[in-house]
């Protein structure tokens, strides 16, 4: 009951942009921008407990250029979002980033003029993860959800472009602030 019997042949078809969005999950290194609390329990991920090493994802970059995921852990103040956009801008295509914790996502409890009120006003987001802060297990589920979406996004063609009406989309967007709940 091996490949042997499903491939009788020995020959396997596929379609090249699935094949490039399964090395493309395979081989994310994730960049360390850690900026409060939520820093703690990113860390926590790499330990034996909750083993990142699963996923390739062992080896956290202190470099952007050898990057190609940004995990945003915590607040980020209206001085560190212009140093936010440089590391963002200094990854290599393609690239991804989760706004890990409530304050990354929506600003959280810190709404005033010095916390930026969602990292989604600096840099796209892919994934967002609520919580305060949101512990290893449910970081580990939002990778896996970004794996999902690298798969099924195409990955032919030209992405930059592609990326450009996507960040201009989320840029374009309604802040958080601005937006009416069902009690206004």
């Amino acid at each position: 009951m091996g490949v042997e019997e499903k491939l009788p042949s020995g020959v396997m078809t596929g379609k090249i942009s699935e094949v490039a969005g399964f090395l493309l999950k395979t081989s994310m290194w994730p960049a360390t921008f850690g900026l409060a609390c939520c820093a703690i329990e990113m860390m926590a991920v790499g330990t034996p407990d909750y083993d990142i090493a699963r996923f390739g994802m062992e080896r956290f970059s202190a470099t952007p250029r050898q990057a190609d995921l940004m995990i945003v852990a915590g607040r980020v103040s209206q001085k560190m979002a212009p140093v936010l956009r440089q590391v963002y801008d200094q990854m290599p295509e393609p690239k991804w980033v989760i706004a890990m914790g409530v304050c990354a996502s929506s600003g959280g409890m810190f709404n005033n003029y010095a916390i930026v009120q969602g990292v989604d006003h600096v840099v796209p987001v892919d994934v967002y993860l609520p919580g305060c802060p949101p512990r290893p297990q449910m970081l580990l589920n939002a990778i896996i959800m970004l794996h999902e979406q690298i798969i099924k996004e195409p990955h032919l063609g030209d992405r930059r472009e592609i990326i450009c009406k996507v960040e201009e989309a989320a840029l374009a967007t309604t802040p958080t602030h601005q937006m009416k709940g069902l009690l206004a």
